[in-house]
């Protein structure tokens, strides 16, 4: 019976001892100790905010490229716009030439008779053309 006290005695006293052990790893005389796993955890937070940093950086360029690219588009669209506009203007002015014409030619009597033979032609021509098709 005394060598099984004794066993348990020097297993508790070693399983004790692993547990102080475990616990205070990381104290030295003389104050605290940088224990491997507390230079392996900020190593891998570092090596995770270069990551995200990397990762912000490739972000922030396709951001750029892409912001320049609608840049250019708009700018692409705004000179189309004005060439309508211009265009626009452009035929303005030419239909309100051809309304003054109309306008001269509905004044004289003589011009009204021609304006009627033209118009009986056209209408003779779309009749003619619809009944073909």
């Amino acid at each position: 019976m005394c060598d099984h006290l004794v066993a348990c005695t020097c297993f508790c006293f070693r399983d004790n001892r692993n547990n102080r052990v475990s616990l205070f790893d990381g104290i030295e005389e003389g104050g605290m100790r940088t224990s491997s796993l507390y230079s392996s955890s900020h190593e891998i937070d570092e090596h995770d905010n270069e990551q995200a940093l990397d990762g912000l950086q490739d972000r922030v360029s396709l951001l750029k490229r892409l912001s320049g690219d609608i840049n250019e588009e708009v700018d692409s669209h705004n000179r189309m716009l004005d060439r309508m506009g211009n265009d626009m203007d452009s035929s303005r002015g030419v239909l309100s030439g051809t309304m003054d014409k109309f306008k001269m030619v509905f004044e004289t009597k003589s011009s009204r008779r021609m304006f009627t033979l033209v118009a009986s032609f056209v209408v003779l021509f779309l009749i003619i053309y619809y009944l073909t098709r």
